[in-house]
């Protein structure tokens, strides 16, 4: 029995000896394979830890992770000792070899195990770690609307390697936010950038508040930091190894971004988008383009009214009263949308909908659903002007019509003469303030450029809400109805007490006999074409009026009480037509400085004794023409500003103007003089004898030498350089030496219907270093503007626009060698009806242009291709870099842009092209004018056109506004 329980026990043995003998030669044939498969879990967990070192920074690493970064570190240490004995497994015996595989196979599942742990670690830091988009609710963009070709202009921009900033900028209420919340959404912009970076700026921002944004986002914990500049390092070490783009959106100051974030432009390819209403915010963050955003055009406002409005637009009697309530809504996207919020609740009843319109345009707030909104927004435009001066000026431009030109000097004087400019002892003094003011309120948007180059308009959302301010304002009571269609002066009640009147371009034929203005200071009669006669007594009250204008109406008379308005400073008669009396005595007048009669039948003598007179604007009608009287103007020998204009048919100026002339240059203190001299000789004799002609002299002027117009005033004045001196030569002959030296202070020059010259080389063109513009028009002996034959340095290097119309010989702009520097700031040029013209772009002129931005070739019936390829083969794809516009028109020869689709055109944005039936081919593919927003054209034209690829039609299609 002993002995059979002693043999079982040794089998036992024996079988656990065997088995353990065989684990040990399976773990001996194994050794290879475990070995690869610990250096493969190995490799994995490495690149598990890099992963996470990559995502996390000291600044969020928790105590768990940091105990599995050390741990991993041990293992990777006890994975090389396990490498380093398998090296050397040729010395070991069997068993040896059988546990080292035995301990690569443990090693392996810890490994194994500790990757694990490492993944649900990276899966937990993931969550806590900033999302490369946060995604923003926002309104879905119309395909090829306004606001959506804006978001693809700015995607182009993006993606452009060499653009680093980009803002947007435009007037409250424009959708500013919303296009940068459908770009901050855009898949494109998620694929450009690792992170992007969304702040909105409130007004009330600070470097902190800004910065903790940024810190939230990036979801760094920063506790215990006190110091801008640390959380600065922090942000900069953040993102530093990132490509991002920061979204900075209304933004109302400089922003230093390397102060609060650490960060400047050699980040690699990260960028900055901002939005602001303000362009000078834009300029002091040197951006490098700025996107300007325009209300939405009619159309796209109507869509947009309609999508939000939904069916009820559809009914027949809705849509006409519909569509009136989109143009008071001035396409300003905010204003459409609320409004909209409020229409939509009416349905279909159109009589609801008729009231609605009528509350809207009387701006009733309280009854339009979200309208109070709005003209918060609206409002921090105005609170937001530095000083009560820019405030004034821009309530007082309410006066007028919505939407109507508004002529800028007459503006300013109006505005001085109110008393709200400061710190100006004399015209040029408050002129070059009152352009100051009107720029910072065209600015922020307050004010608009017009169409016409001196006229400034307000558009109806902010006269509305500038009415409303002045309505309850405690200190001032207006009566304003301009261009109601008004047959009647108003009532006792609605005048009475008021201190400011415009019924300007209205019905009124009749005025009260008297009325109780002690308080008036602003009586705007204007344009009222029925109104023919003036009680003598309406002025008698009107103590304080300061500006009265009644231009353009049918007065024939002045009523003696126009002496009663003894603080009168500003009187408007120009376009009266009839008036020829005057009854008053205007010496009690003591403080009329500016004084315009032009186009009247009164004679100036009858205001002879305003010799105080700082402005005085006239007509040749106005003067004694029949015998010379002395004195006529050098009397007013205090004017600062003189313009006497000539009608067409210059009847008696001929016989007058050399005595005429002698009298200006009496006249010491004149910064500015408008005048016609009929002759060469009249202006020689001013140039010799006026002491204002000298050196260094402040003297503006606008001289018309053989014909005095309005032609092209639009092309040669300027509202954004109002002392510019112009020079217009009309039906001239030769090259008089008093010409060249004119011109050599002339910043626009007109040249209109000349002879005698085949080049405005003829003219000293060397000398020409201060023209801006450049006008050239029915000079039908002109071949080339400029000989660079004749000239051997740089030529018309400030000019900036060029306008060439009906010169019949023209050949070329530019003939020989052009010196560097030449054209180096020409931004636009008009080519039209020259009609021997075939060569735009001569050999090298191209190179010198890149500041052009818009050019315009219309009825040039010769040229075959705009940039010719024989003048330009070395052409290089960065040509033309700033060209935004072209406009070809009735071209009937043209049959090519350019040569191929070799130019990049980075800058173009639009092209309008009509009756150009040859042109088949555009220089354009897949991948170059990136920026192209719109093409303009026929249908007929563009289905003709041939392609090199679809998708190059495809991409170009969309942009297509076709008839």
């Amino acid at each position: 029995m002993a002995a059979e329980t002693l043999a079982a026990t040794a089998g036992i043995e024996v079988y656990r000896d065997g088995k353990c003998i065989i684990k040990r030669i399976v773990y001996w044939m194994d050794l290879k394979r475990n070995y690869k498969k610990l250096m493969q879990e190995a490799g994995d967990l490495r690149a598990t830890k890099d992963a996470i070192c990559t995502e996390i920074s000291r600044f969020r690493l928790t105590e768990d992770m940091r105990v599995w970064i050390a741990r991993t570190g041990m293992i990777e240490e006890e994975v090389i000792e396990l490498e380093t004995k398998y090296e050397k497994k040729q010395r070991w015996r069997l068993d040896c070899l059988a546990n080292l595989s035995r301990d690569m196979t443990e090693k392996c599942n810890q490994v194994r195990n500790h990757r694990e742990e490492g993944k649900l670690q990276k899966m937990t830091l993931a969550m806590e770690l900033p999302e490369p988009v946060r995604k923003i609710h926002t309104l879905k963009l119309q395909e090829n609307s306004s606001l959506h070709k804006v978001v693809r202009h700015v995607l182009g921009f993006l993606d452009d390697e060499k653009i680093r900033r980009i803002a947007i900028c435009g007037m409250v209420g424009t959708a500013k936010t919303t296009i940068m919340e459908n770009l901050n959404n855009h898949e494109k912009v998620a694929k450009m950038f690792d992170m992007i970076i969304w702040v909105s700026v409130t007004k009330e921002w600070s470097e902190r508040k800004l910065q903790d944004a940024i810190l939230q986002r990036l979801k760094l914990d920063v506790q215990g930091l006190t110091s801008i500049e640390e959380a600065a390092l922090i942000i900069s070490e953040e993102l530093k190894e990132k490509k991002y783009l920061i979204v900075l959106d209304e933004v109302w100051d400089m922003v230093d971004l390397n102060k609060i974030m650490g960060i400047n432009d050699n980040q690699k390819d990260s960028k900055v988008l901002l939005a602001s209403r303000y362009d000078g915010v834009c300029y002091d963050m040197e951006v490098n383009e700025i996107v300007d955003v325009q209300p939405l055009s009619l159309n796209d406002a109507w869509k947009m009214f309609k999508e939000k409005v939904g069916h009820p637009i559809s009914h027949p009697l809705i849509e006409p009263i519909a569509r009136h309530v989109v143009e008071e809504c001035h396409g300003l996207p905010l204003l459409i949308d609320r409004v909209a919020r409020t229409f939509r609740k009416k349905d279909k009843n159109v009589s609801r909908w008729e009231d609605g319109l009528k509350r809207l345009q009387r701006w009733d707030s309280v009854k339009i659903e979200g309208m109070e909104e709005v003209l918060e927004r609206l409002e921090i435009c105005y609170e937001d002007l530095k000083d009560g001066e820019q405030k004034e000026c821009f309530l007082y431009a309410a006066l007028y019509p919505e939407e109507s030109e508004i002529y800028v000097d007459y503006l300013i004087e109006c505005w001085r003469a109110e008393g709200f400019i400061n710190h100006a002892n004399n015209f040029k003094q408050a002129r070059d303030r009152g352009h100051t003011v009107l720029n910072e309120l065209i600015k922020v948007s307050l004010l608009e450029r017009s169409n016409k180059s001196k006229c400034v308009k307000m558009n109806k959302v902010f006269r509305k809400m500038a009415l409303k301010i002045l309505s309850q304002s405690a200190n001032s009571k207006i009566l304003v109805k301009p261009h109601e269609e008004l047959e009647d002066f108003p009532r006792k009640e609605e005048w009475e007490l008021a201190n400011r009147i415009s019924l300007m371009d209205n019905g009124v034929s009749t005025l009260p006999k008297s009325v109780d203005c002690h308080d008036l200071l602003t009586l705007l009669l204007q344009r009222n074409k029925y109104l023919t006669s003036i009680p003598e007594l309406f002025f008698m009250s009107m103590c304080h009026l300061q500006v009265l204008d009644l231009h353009g109406t049918k007065i024939s008379a002045l009523p003696f009480s126009l002496s009663s308005l003894i603080s009168l400073k500003a009187l408007y008669l120009n376009s009266c037509s009839d008036l020829i009396e005057i009854t008053a005595s205007v010496e009690a007048l003591k403080h009329l400085e500016v004084l315009d009669i032009r186009k009247t039948k009164i004679n100036l003598l009858k205001f002879g004794s305003l010799i105080w007179l700082k402005c005085l604007r006239i007509s040749v009608c106005n003067l004694e023409t029949g015998y010379h009287i002395e004195t006529q103007v050098s009397r007013f020998d205090t004017l600062e500003e003189l313009s006497i204009d000539v009608d067409s048919s210059k009847e008696g100026w001929d016989e007058i103007v050399k005595m005429v002339v002698k009298e200006v240059v009496m006249l010491k203190k004149l910064t500015s003089l408008r005048f016609c001299f009929p002759e060469v000789d009249h202006l020689d004799l001013f140039v010799k004898h006026s002491p204002l002609w000298e050196k260094d002299s402040c003297l503006t002027f606008q001289f018309s030498v053989g014909c005095h117009d309005s032609a092209f005033a639009q092309i040669l004045e300027s509202i954004d350089n109002p002392t510019h001196n112009i020079l217009k030569l009309v039906n001239g002959q030769g090259v008089d030496p008093v010409i060249i030296k004119v011109l050599m202070e002339t910043n626009a020059f007109g040249l209109i219907g000349h002879k005698g010259v085949s080049s405005l080389s003829a003219f000293g063109i060397e000398k020409m270093n201060k023209m801006f513009n450049c006008l050239i028009d029915r000079c039908h002996e002109i071949k080339t503007i400029v000989d660079g034959h004749k000239t051997s340095e740089a030529v018309l290097k400030w000019l900036e626009n060029l306008y060439i119309k009906d010169v019949p010989k023209l050949e070329s702009i530019w003939e020989g060698p052009v010196c560097a520097g030449s054209l180096a700031q020409l931004a636009s040029i008009t080519l039209c009806k020259c009609l021997e013209l075939k060569k735009i772009f001569s050999h090298g002129m191209i190179q010198q242009l890149l500041q052009l931005k818009h050019l315009r070739v219309e009825e040039c019936y010769q040229i075959e291709e705009i940039i010719m390829e024989s003048e330009n083969a070395q052409l290089v794809p960065e040509a033309l870099p700033k060209l935004k516009t072209l406009i070809l028109l009735d071209l009937p020869r043209l049959t090519r842009i350019w040569a191929n689709d070799s130019l990049e055109w980075p800058s173009l944005q639009g092209i309008e092209i009509s009756m150009c039936d040859m042109l088949k081919i555009l220089p354009f593919n897949q991948v170059n004018a990136t920026n192209l927003q719109s093409i303009k054209g026929q249908q007929s034209w563009w289905g003709d056109l041939v392609w090199e690829d679809d998708a190059t039609k495809q991409r170009l299609q969309s942009l297509c506004i076709l008839d």
